[in-house]
């Protein structure tokens, strides 16, 4: 039973089908071979409860903040300001993009937002400091799937939503794994560049004066993190609530630097609606799948299967890892998500798990889908940046940086306490 949908689902992607319309016929399909009920009639139901949950709004609101820092050159100054900071490093500005997805990370909430808006302030600087290439665009690449995990985090709130499981909890816990795993990038470059120094590229050299007079450019994203998740743990914002506050902010942030304009505000608009659209549709899509996954008995017989293996707890997390290493090589991370955590998190539970832990364990598996061929996400956008070369040179740049994601996984399951110490503070 397991197989027949995943064949159908790889059957449709193969033939190039949109994900979204790939999800929906794999339902109709799946109902008519399986299901003696008519259940698409249940679809405008289902449609109009999820697509009106409050917790959603909060996914244009955040796609929106990304739109208007970008577009009012805040970012740009912010890569600017932690190139003076990290630039002296082995690797220079390849720390530089590592740093700024993180901090891009902390305000837009997107992966994909994270590497277009860093990559198109990176790129440029290859050829002029004589950089390698395929490990300058890898780290592109890898900094940008840091947007999936550091809250907040879109995917955050749509696996606190498909669970049942708190947001602000899942927030917490996203922090430390966050900036561990942005250390870790580092240190991978760090590593590449020791072994291989003609890598590293040309060092950039500030002097102390340059580095904090480069402070006020690194303020504005930082103080809208501090409004956005401040004000979700102060108690004064829901999650949903806290987005437009960001945008408010941002919106401030523009009128200062004298960029909010009425054709600014267009454009930011414009991309926001195209990019809610596309997430919209692809998560009414799944949500009409996972109806009939559970009507035609897969969640049970999976559930079944799984507990029917006679593995211990651990034996069988390491193979729902293998399933989603390999399912993240072939599917698209937020159909990935939506499709997979509401059929695994149970079993996860029953095998004695925090569902708050596995919410981080299941981000960094798909920041690792990002940016794993052939349907890495990830490396499409930095190669559709970048605009020129082979997209093999994107994919063999990001490769160090899939093993740095394998220790993160190994580094959380021995010690679930670096997801789990900080909500373990406050709840």
């Amino acid at each position: 039973m397991v197989a027949k949908p995943l064949l159908i689902l790889v059957a449709l992607v193969a033939f190039a089908v949109p994900i979204a319309a790939s999800l929906g016929w794999l339902g109709l399909v799946l109902q008519y071979l399986e299901s003696p009920m008519p259940l698409h009639r249940a679809l405008g139901d289902m449609v109009w409860q999820t697509g009106t949950d409050f917790l959603l709004v909060a996914i244009p609101m955040f796609v929106l903040l990304g739109e208007i820092l970008l577009r009012a050159g805040i970012t740009e100054r912010m890569y600017e300001g932690i190139v003076k900071w990290l630039g002296w490093l082995p690797g220079g500005l390849m720390h530089s993009n590592i740093g700024s997805s993180a901090l891009f990370a902390a305000t837009s909430g997107s992966s994909v937002a994270t590497a277009a808006t860093i990559g198109t302030v990176a790129i440029p600087q290859i050829e002029k400091r004589g950089y390698n290439e395929p490990l300058f665009l890898g780290t592109v690449a890898a900094g940008g799937t840091l947007g999936i995990l550091i809250p907040p985090s879109i995917n955050l709130i749509l696996f606190g939503l498909l669970t049942d499981t708190s947001v602000p909890e899942l927030y917490l816990a996203g922090f430390i794994p966050g900036f561990a795993l942005a250390l870790l990038f580092m240190l991978t470059v760090v590593v590449l560049c020791w072994l291989r120094p003609g890598w590293g590229g040309e060092p950039v050299r500030a002097s102390w004066q340059e580095r904090f007079s480069s402070l006020p450019s690194l303020i504005p994203p930082i103080g809208i993190f501090l409004v956005v998740v401040g004000s979700i743990y102060a108690g004064i914002a829901t999650p949903t609530e806290a987005a437009s506050l960001g945008v408010v902010a941002a919106m401030g942030l523009a009128a200062v630097n004298g960029k909010l304009t009425i054709d600014m505000l267009r454009q930011a608009v414009e991309g926001t609606m195209r990019t809610t659209s596309m997430i919209m549709l692809i998560i009414l899509a799944a949500v009409f799948l996972n109806f009939v996954l559970s009507v035609i008995g897969l969640t049970q017989a999976l559930a079944d299967f799984v507990t029917g293996l006679g593995l211990s707890p651990f034996q069988t997390m390491l193979m729902i890892i293998a399933i989603l290493v390999f399912l993240g090589c072939f599917m698209e991370t937020l159909s990935m998500l939506l499709i997979t955590a509401p059929l695994i998190t149970p079993i996860v539970v029953a095998l004695g798990y925090n569902p708050v832990w596995f919410g981080i364990l299941l981000m960094v598996l798909l920041e690792t889908a990002l940016i794993t061929p052939p349907i890495g996400i990830n490396l499409y956008v930095v190669q559709g940046v970048r605009g020129r070369g082979e997209m093999l040179d994107v994919m063999k740049g990001a490769a160090p940086f899939v093993i740095t994601m394998f220790v993160m996984v190994a580094l959380m399951l021995a010690f679930p306490q670096i997801a789990l110490w900080l909500p373990s503070l406050v709840y």
